[in-house]
């Protein structure tokens, strides 16, 4: 390998570069810098000046390093040739990249990034080549796919009838979503490494996208941005910093999707139900169009979605959505299963986070959440046994969970990507991710230094001749040492993280042993302003402890964190049906850094950084049982008059609201709701079982037709996470079940009959230690001793109904239903049945 050679092709591109800029007026921007990255008061280091040394982060990198030098380059570039009608005889890819899939061609748009990213960080000539022999196939295909009768400056694996589909608002998939990758990678070609056939390229493929889009009307265009079309904003937006043209920004403003920018841009959070990908990539582009024009919206798009994401939408770990939609806001422990944290996902907000820190340096959240993700899910998602370097697609986080591909797509055995056989989106981010890593280690801003992740490397800051050391084994330790081995007069400025916050103690900051007097404080920056010498040493202590931080949707669930890392549960081949209930106190410390165990149903479970524990189930969550006694009488809906809504007798939570038609009807001098099994139903107030270890749900019922799957009741936040009642199932008799998001099935018990039709009937449901009770008029006609799942895990449940199924497909409840209550304890059998007899008023 022959670094000098790369270094001097790395410095003429830079300078054909800067002479393209100041030929048209561009701004100017860092060439060595990944895709996406935004210049603003904090500017990001060259990513030749940054070095890693032996750290997990040099490990995960050197395996996908390993991958991006064997791949077979002819292999990916089989669908492109036959598209373009050129001769190929190489074997064809499989999962995403199979010939019959219409996402095919985006893996190569990531391989290109990753070339590029590596052979710029490490200075080597071989990836460098792999690049642009890559790109030279790339431009064969582009100059012979006129011949094909398809549009000049088309480049893509598959057909460009697929875009004329789109354009008719036939059903295709994502094809703008792979143009975009293609194009990202080529401008990272040439951003990074100067290759000017790369840019040619990608300006063929511009026009092209300018020839496909002027001609549509907005309407129709915004049909077209239904369909998943990943950052093309944000490509075009970038392409603008290198070629300074106008016109690039103003094609970059074709592919804002009015749907999702209007709310943001109004700072309404209207994400659940969306695709979260698709739409944190279209975010990305408003960052970098921010910084391009300056505009407030776009600032406002950016940062509202960021905020609601990352503080209404991530789970523990960083990661968000489940089977990748988003969630209503606070939904957590509720939106729980194998398939949640698509890495792509995560991919993108890190994108967006560094976008947003460089343009507000001073909101260290940005890089404490970019930390913590990167720590506790993208460290992760890597298989540390592997070779190349494979990866998960989703990070699972239900109690029967572990790291695994997507279902339908792998073809090669084993949970993990492979070579070949099971390309996706998260093998193609993978291969930008994992080589990535040296580009926010260091930031500088006027005479600052700054010091964001604790990433052991050695920076070299050319424009001032410092050169700095950072030397730790975070985060399996506390402290962070920053050498200097060349010196000068500067600033350096140290993150704090925001966790530290949680420690009990306060971090410690040490310049040669004593203390520089400096503000420590977590989630800000310490500053140390001197003349530094060589061999000077900042040192930063970060106290790290466990803490047991509570679900925003359950307070009674909790995660287990060290310091900056999420801990996990290791249950090997055996994972628990759902999330345990434990006893915290019963934790206590095993030998190694952040190891520890807790005692889970009589048998000790070893705990461990969550980005250590791959090849076995885990578990992430765990229910915690009350901290107060909880009021027998939780709750208590008489409907016996009219306020503008019903009243809770006990006084703790607000009206019951009639909706869809329902109606105040009168029964023995009191009052009851009519429900016309159309539509009306009763609205309860949110978060009623919340924190109930057992409980008790009493009421009447009068039915006027029975249908299958109609709901008495249904108590939860989602059609995965409930507990209803149903009058009669396909078996022909009523049920109560009870679920939580990520179980396998429903916790169950089966009536011995159905609920009668034309007469009012007492129901009640008891559960408590494990053993849940079905009466009917005080009788028990069902039982199950062995429930998987406490009513802790319900949390505060989102959407509380009388006479309708938190599924809408189900039918709506004909008849009447009155008195309904809630308690915090199971009751007794004789206590349910002077309930049915009125002659229950204890706690009333």
């Amino acid at each position: 390998m022959t670094t000098t050679r790369l270094a001097r092709r790395t410095l003429l591109g830079a300078a054909l570069g800067a002479g393209a800029v100041a030929a048209v007026g561009a701004p100017a921007r860092a060439l060595a810098t990944p895709s996406g990255t935004i210049p603003g008061p904090a500017s990001p280091v060259a990513l030749d000046r940054v070095r890693l040394l032996e750290s997990r982060y040099r490990q995960n990198m050197g395996r996908t390093v390993a991958y991006l030098r064997s791949v077979d380059l002819d292999r990916l570039l089989h669908t492109f040739r036959m598209t373009a009608g050129l001769p190929t005889s190489a074997e064809p890819c499989g999962g995403w990249e199979a010939p019959h899939v219409q996402l095919r061609g985006h893996s190569t748009g990531h391989l290109l990034s990753g070339l590029a990213l590596t052979a710029c960080h490490l200075g080597d000539d071989e990836l460098a080549d792999r690049g642009s022999r890559l790109v030279a196939a790339l431009a064969d295909c582009q100059a012979a796919i006129p011949a094909t009768g398809q549009t000049p400056g088309y480049l893509s694996a598959f057909p460009e009838k697929a875009f004329v589909d789109l354009e008719a608002g036939k059903n295709v998939w994502a094809p703008y979503y792979t143009i975009h990758k293609i194009m990202a990678g080529l401008l990272d070609q040439h951003r990074l490494l100067g290759n000017e056939q790369a840019m040619a390229v990608l300006l063929g493929m511009v026009g092209w996208v300018d020839t496909r889009t002027s001609r549509l009307s907005r309407e129709v265009m915004q049909k077209v941005l239904h369909t998943e079309f990943g950052g093309m904003n944000e490509v075009l937006a970038n392409l603008w910093f290198v070629t300074g043209d106008p016109h690039h920004l103003e094609l970059a403003t074709r592919f804002e999707h009015d749907e999702i920018f209007g709310p943001l841009a109004e700072r309404r959070n209207t994400l659940a139900g969306r695709h979260a990908n698709t739409d944190i990539a279209k975010v990305v582009g408003a960052a970098v169009q921010w910084e391009a024009t300056g505009e407030d919206r776009y600032h406002t798009i950016a940062t509202y979605f960021w905020d609601q994401v990352v503080h209404h939408h991530s789970y523990v770990i960083g990661g968000n959505s489940n089977a990748e939609f988003f969630g209503p806001p606070g939904q957590v422990v509720s939106q729980l299963g194998e398939n949640t944290c698509e890495n792509c996902n995560s991919y993108n907000m890190l994108k967006l986070s560094r976008q947003l820190f460089l343009r507000e340096p001073d909101r260290t959240e940005y890089m404490d959440y970019y930390e913590w993700t990167v720590l506790n899910q993208m460290l992760g998602e890597q298989d540390p046994d592997s070779a190349h370097g494979n990866v998960t697609y989703y990070t699972g986080l239900s109690s029967t969970a572990s790291r695994k591909g997507k279902e339908g797509l792998v073809s090669d055995p084993g949970s993990y990507s492979s070579d070949y056989g099971n390309f996706s989106c998260d093998h193609g981010t993978a291969m930008e991710t994992q080589v990535k890593f040296a580009d926010s280690v260091y930031f500088t801003q006027d005479d600052a230094v700054l010091v964001n992740l604790f990433v052991p490397s050695v920076l070299d800051w050319e424009e001032r001749c410092v050169r700095l050391r950072l030397e730790t084994g975070y985060p399996y330790d506390e402290r962070v040492r920053v050498v200097v081995e060349r010196g000068g007069s500067f600033e350096l400025r140290i993150r704090v993280p925001g966790w530290t916050e949680r420690a009990g103690q306060p971090p410690a900051l040490r310049v040669n042993g004593r203390s520089p007097g400096v503000v420590c404080r977590p989630g800000s920056y310490a500053r140390v302003r001197r003349t530094w010498q060589e061999g000077d040493v900042l040192e930063l202590a970060l106290p790290m402890t466990p803490i047991w931080l509570a679900a925003p949707d359950n307070p009674a669930v909790h995660a287990l964190t060290h310091g900056p890392l999420v801990l996990a549960g290791r249950y090997a081949d055996d994972p628990p049906p759902t999330l345990p209930v434990v006893d915290p106190g019963t934790l206590r410390p095993e030998t190694g850094f952040a190891e520890y165990s807790l005692e889970v149903d009589e048998r000790r479970i070893r705990m461990s950084p969550f980005l250590d524990v791959h090849h076995e189930h885990y578990n992430v969550y765990w229910a915690q049982p009350p901290q107060l006694p909880q009021p027998k009488l939780v709750a208590r809906y008489g409907f016996d008059e009219l306020t503008g809504g019903f009243r809770d007798a006990t006084g703790r939570w607000a009206d019951a609201v009639l909706a869809g038609g329902a109606s105040r009807i009168d029964r023995d001098g009191g009052g009851a709701v009519a429900l016309n099994g159309a539509g009306g139903h009763v609205v309860l107030p949110e978060g009623l079982p919340s924190e109930l270890a057992e409980l008790t749900v009493a009421m009447l019922v009068r039915l006027d037709a029975i249908a299958n799957s109609a709901r008495v009741f249904d108590l939860g936040s989602n059609s995965q996470t409930y507990m209803f009642l149903t009058p009669r199932t396909g078996l022909g008799r009523a049920r109560f079940a009870m679920k939580l998001s990520g179980m396998e099935g429903e916790d169950v018990i089966d009536a011995d009959r159905a609920l009668p039709v034309g007469s009012w009937t007492h129901v009640a449901i008891t559960l408590g230690a494990g053993v849940g009770r079905l009466y009917f008029d005080g009788v028990e006609v069902g039982r199950n001793p062995a429930l998987k799942m406490s009513p802790l895990l319900l949390g505060r449940t989102q959407r509380n109904y009388l006479g309708r199924s938190q599924n809408p497909r189900h039918p709506w409840l004909a008849g009447a239903v009155d008195d309904f209550r809630l308690y915090g304890v199971a009751l007794a059998g004789e206590d349910v049945a002077a309930l049915h007899a009125g002659s229950f008023d204890r706690w009333e």
